[in-house]
């Protein structure tokens, strides 16, 4: 495999472990492992895999609870869990997917179900990894698009009205009113772009709006 993905196996019974990281090595996967919850949410954190293989029942934490706490956790949240268990009635398999997991395979497990089920759920981490990024592309030039779009106005007016100050400077029976005047209006346009930049800078959830040719802009509080 060009891209090696790493998979953490947390399971209390080494031979378990053994059997996996025998398989998985074979067609290519990096194996890391733990032999209790605790450390197996601790190699979540430090290691990122890109996929976890969780036994549910442990003696120190369930795997319930790991999944849960993995779940919780801002880094580790969009690591796919594959619960690996005998535990199958209905009632278990809610209560792993309440707790965050993305698959069930039930043990003893078969080899081609178990490749097929986490070549599934590394694919549908790699879907979702590339939509995040592309919502991010498309909310940075919503952003730019929308900054351009909003100070376009009152920098006109600054530009504008700087080049009638430097006329009325320059004319001797210059006219102090209409200087002032000229003033107020580059104060109002500055405010106006400090204002813009201040809502950008305060959305939390940005709304994407249609602007013109298929672009974006985001939607801010004195939009139309």
């Amino acid at each position: 495999m060009s891209d090696t993905k790493k998979i953490l196996v947390i399971d209390d019974q080494k031979d378990n472990v053994l059997i996996l990281r025998e398989r998985l090595e074979r067609v290519g996967y990096n194996i890391i492992f733990a032999l209790d919850g605790k450390t197996g949410i601790e190699k979540a954190i430090d290691e990122l895999p890109d996929l976890v293989l969780l036994d549910v029942m442990m003696p120190d934490m369930s795997g319930f609870e790991v999944c849960k706490t993995l779940n919780d956790n801002a880094d580790t949240r969009d690591i796919p869990v594959i619960l690996v268990t005998a535990l199958t009635s209905p009632d278990n398999i809610k209560q792993g997917l309440q707790a965050g997991a993305y698959d069930y395979i039930k043990k003893p497990f078969n080899k081609v179900e178990l490749l097929a089920r986490i070549g599934s759920a590394l694919k549908f981490s790699e879907a979702k990894q590339r939509l995040v990024e592309l919502e991010k592309n498309i909310t940075f030039a919503a952003t730019v698009l929308t900054a351009n779009h909003e100070i376009k106005q009152p920098l006109t007016l600054i530009n504008l009205s700087s080049a009638a100050i430097k006329r009325l400077v320059e004319n001797e029976s210059s006219d102090m009113e209409a200087i002032l005047k000229r003033v107020e209006i580059i104060e109002d346009a500055t405010r106006t772009i400090q204002d813009i930049f201040e809502q950008l800078g305060s959305i939390k959830k940005p709304i994407i709006k249609d602007y013109v040719h298929d672009l974006k802009i985001i939607e801010l509080k004195g939009d139309d």
